[in-house]
């Protein structure tokens, strides 16, 4: 019990990194100034080449062996996660933020629906009302945004949430199976894809190079790597509603680069988000303490 209850809190704390570090995106993009296929290119090329590095440092030639050991499983994980790359940059060019945000915030929805089908994994009450809460707070970060909207835009976005959806529900499923290469392969993909759209490939400098790197490192690499970790040791809708912490957690890095001060829609939302994540993770405690 008490090793499953490490393994849980080490889940927790895995998902809430990677959050951190997806939450680092706006950041990064702000330094760049190029087209978003353009940016997702390099951004996936280090950031599968830093995958890579922390496979090799971590478990020597036997994590880049992971690489050719990649079975059906670990195809579709990168598979799913690079459609979700792949149609996030497109859904914001075709509709505003503020609707592909609020689909993006059903994501624990759709995962808990999925898990429940799929794993049997009934969803708790608790993680079920916080993630209400969460996308309440997440609608009012966005609502102060144009409601202009495209139908294929919101498409795009949809098939993003369950995208990711399916790939945390599968991760969970294999919990066993090393997913880690399967996000330094999604990244590969996502170059490939990239490359017919992209226009300013060929005209970064080397400042731009080291941006893209330590985009590549922190928002990709780690980001991917943690939630692909964590991911596997929570259930899928937990696991997706401490995920919800990247929405607020972006106005930060801005405000505290580029002095940006958040709007007062920001900082009602996010305290919501985080409140409900909190309150989340304090609840799921208590429980593992009396189950002890």
């Amino acid at each position: 019990m008490a090793g499953a209850q490490s393994q849980h809190r080490k889940g927790i704390t895995l998902v809430v990194a990677a959050a951190i570090a997806w939450s680092t995106a706006p950041f990064f993009t702000r330094l760049l100034p190029f087209d978003s296929w353009t940016i997702l290119f390099w951004r996936g090329l280090f950031g599968a080449a830093m995958i890579a590095a922390i496979l090799f440092l971590l478990q020597g030639r036997a994590g880049l062996r992971d690489f050719t050991r990649m079975d059906r499983t670990g195809w579709l994980v990168a598979s799913l996660s690079t459609l979700g790359m792949v149609c996030f940059i497109p859904s914001l060019q075709l509709t505003s933020v503020s609707n592909v945000a609020i689909i993006i915030a059903t994501g624990p929805f759709v995962t808990a629906a999925l898990a429940w089908v799929w794993l049997k994994e009934v969803p708790r009450l608790r993680t079920t009302l916080a993630s209400i809460v969460a996308l309440v707070g997440i609608a009012i970060i966005v609502g102060g945004a144009q409601p202009g909207s495209d139908f294929l835009g919101l498409t795009l976005a949809v098939i993003m949430t369950v995208a990711i959806a399916v790939m945390t529900v599968i991760v969970r499923q294999h919990r066993n199976t090393s997913m880690v290469a399967a996000a330094a392969l999604s990244n590969i993909l996502g170059c490939v894809v990239s490359i017919p759209f992209a226009h300013g490939i060929a005209t970064v400098t080397a400042h731009d190079i080291f941006i893209f790197a330590m985009f590549g490192f922190c928002q990709v690499a780690l980001g991917l790597s943690l939630y692909m970790l964590g991911s596997r040791l929570l259930p899928s809708s937990q696991a997706a509603l401490i995920a919800t912490l990247e929405t607020p957690l972006m106005p930060f890095w801005v405000w505290l680069a580029f002095q940006e001060a958040p709007s007062s829609r920001a900082l009602i939302g996010g305290a919501l988000v985080m409140g409900a994540v909190i309150a989340d993770i304090i609840g799921d405690n208590r429980e593992q303490k009396q189950a002890a």
